[in-house]
């Protein structure tokens, strides 16, 4: 059976929002065991007891890393918290992966320092998945904040990584990987993009050169390759525009008369499927590519929706035993 150790108590809306995720996809992942972390009186509360059984358990702990505390600091001192506790289960083997909605930092060093980086891999690069206009199923784009400093083998070893997921979890033959760049021709950049074109191009991915910031949701390719700096700053710009979009469209149908109104109902079909398009939430969380086991976090403002795709996301990664391909290809 599957184990997915979960930090509950990360999060604004935890552990109301987790709890509440959990007990939503149980009855759809019958072969997987769920074990939440964090304060048993507030968890215990808001779980029937015959939901308590073999396949959802509670492991107390004491304490909560926040926000505003230093990752490493934070990890080291705070050895009874949610996430230290979930992540030293995924350590010992007694669970399969790691879920948080907490302090990204902190899961980031969780996964670096005590989960471990397989063997072969540099760097690990945090990689969600993100919607694209001329495809239900999005784009890739790694690193996203995991590295301040980028080398250009990095963003090699990230390619590689996203492509694996891309094929197995996103079912996509041969996925187009494309380099975030300020310009498509192959000399643009500075000496990092520069030197990272050279190595992409001459590896054995299907790398289609350069792409540029208005590109990226076109689906032009399947896989974004940028150092973390870069990658931050698209990801929130592409998160802030879907929710821009979306709460525009909303607000530019019900308060423009009774017309406009009618001609919402006519469409609505229609504008459901656009909201299910940019709908950033049905792709899962963001993956840690590069450590010894699953380590996926969303939002730490999420609700009930993103937690049960991340958990449904995870559960595919163990299905098709993707750390298993990473380790076999980068340990050699």
């Amino acid at each position: 059976m599957k184990v997915i150790a979960i930090d509950a108590m990360g999060g604004e809306n935890a552990p109301k929002a987790v709890v509440d995720a959990v007990l939503k996809v149980k009855p759809e992942l019958p072969q997987t065991k769920m074990i939440l972390f964090g304060d048993e009186v507030k968890i215990k509360e808001l779980i029937p007891a015959d939901q308590l059984d073999d396949r959802l358990e509670i492991v107390k702990t004491t304490e909560l890393i926040n926000d505003e505390d230093e990752p490493v600091k934070a990890i080291r001192s705070k050895k009874d918290s949610s996430m230290v506790v979930a992540a030293n289960y995924v350590k010992e083997g007694k669970a399969d992966a790691l879920f948080s909605m907490g302090n990204t930092g902190a899961l980031l060093a969780c996964g670096i320092f005590i989960i471990g980086r397989i063997k072969g891999i540099v760097r690990p690069g945090l990689m969600p998945t993100l919607p694209a206009q001329n495809s239900d199923k999005g784009f890739n784009i790694v690193d996203v904040g995991a590295n301040a400093k980028s080398k250009p083998e990095y963003l090699v070893q990230w390619a590689q990584m996203a492509s694996f997921y891309s094929e197995k979890i996103r079912g996509i033959n041969k996925p187009k990987v494309a380099l975030l760049n300020n310009g498509a021709e192959d000399d643009k950049g500075d000496e990092l993009h520069q030197e990272a074109y050279q190595l992409l191009k001459d590896s054995n991915l299907n790398f289609i050169g350069n792409i540029e910031g208005n590109e990226i949701m076109t689906a032009k390719a399947d896989v974004v390759v940028t150092d973390g700096f870069s990658g931050n700053i698209a990801l929130k710009s592409v998160e802030g525009m879907s929710s821009v979009l979306l709460h525009s469209l909303k607000d530019s149908l019900l308060n423009n008369g009774l017309m406009t109104k009618l001609g919402a109902l006519m469409i609505k079909n229609a504008i459901s499927d656009l909201r299910h398009k940019y709908d950033t939430a049905v792709h899962g969380g963001a993956v840690l590519l590069g450590v010894n086991a699953p380590v996926v976090k969303t939002h730490g403002r999420s609700d009930i929706r993103p937690i049960y795709y991340t958990l449904k996301q995870i559960d595919k990664i163990l299905d098709q035993k993707l750390i298993d391909d990473f380790k076999q290809e980068f340990s050699k």
